[in-house]
């Protein structure tokens, strides 16, 4: 071919406000211009002045891209397209500076009773730069064809019980979600289900934090340190088996 892509872009997964840089490379038998568009909900859009093989981006709204490469005999090619996603649960702020790109989870499943026959669905989310691939594991086994953020069984049975969990991973590293049970049977009748709440919950152990920062006040300038302890305490507060819950202003 007259033009051939010798870095495609990758699709990243970042907080809201973040800033990084999507690179497309090509060579060709004549110089090449370059010409950067975004497609969100639909609408594809030439970005104007994107001219250059890297495009610096602020995070707003996750949102599709391409680059497309021509050189002066009237060639073109388009680079693949992909994906910026934009995680809003860390709004106006930013991972620490040590953050390096590799999978931080930000949304952990939950545990489910479904009744057999019903549909099935966990859901997950990871940031990472580049963006992670997912893998979910029922009872410490791979899930052969589970490989999105999403866990969808569209008729639950009773040997989809256990425990699942689902490593997010990149070219930096990997992170778990946490391990959550989900019971697959038939519905109790109300006395039974009843008498079962008296029986469990008593004997709940589940371990949940909730991390308010606020960073934005009426009459002070903004604050970076909550942001970037709340990120670090989520963290830490994983590590020793919590759900975490984390919010912003």
């Amino acid at each position: 071919t007259a033009i051939m892509i010798t870095e495609q872009p990758v699709s990243v997964s970042v907080p809201v406000g973040y800033s990084f840089t999507l690179r497309c490379r090509a060579e060709g038998r004549t110089s090449l211009q370059y010409q950067w568009f975004c497609q969100h909900q639909s609408v594809c859009s030439q970005i104007p002045g994107a001219t250059n093989q890297d495009l610096p981006v602020t995070a707003q709204q996750t949102q599709l891209y391409t680059c497309r490469i021509n050189d002066l005999y009237k060639n073109a090619i388009f680079s693949d397209w992909v994906k910026v996603e934009v995680h809003q649960c860390v709004a106006r702020g930013l991972p620490p500076q040590l953050w390096r790109g590799e999978p931080v989870i930000v949304l952990n499943p939950t545990k489910q009773r479904v009744e057999v026959g019903k549909p099935l669905q966990l859901q997950c989310a990871a940031m990472g730069v580049p963006a992670p691939s997912y893998q979910w594991y029922r009872n410490g086994n791979l899930l052969e064809h589970q490989k999105k953020k999403k866990l969808w069984i569209t008729h639950a049975k009773i040997s989809d019980s256990g425990t699942y969990l689902c490593c997010a991973s990149n070219s930096h590293g990997e992170h778990w979600t946490n391990a959550v049970d989900i019971h697959i049977g038939e519905t109790l009748p109300p006395a039974e289900h009843l008498q079962l709440c008296h029986l469990v919950f008593p004997l709940a152990t589940g371990k949940i934090a909730l991390l308010v920062g606020n960073n934005r006040y009426q009459h002070h300038p903004n604050l970076m340190a909550p942001i970037t302890d709340v990120f670090e305490l989520s963290l830490l507060l994983e590590q020793l088996g919590f759900q975490v819950v984390s919010l912003l202003d």
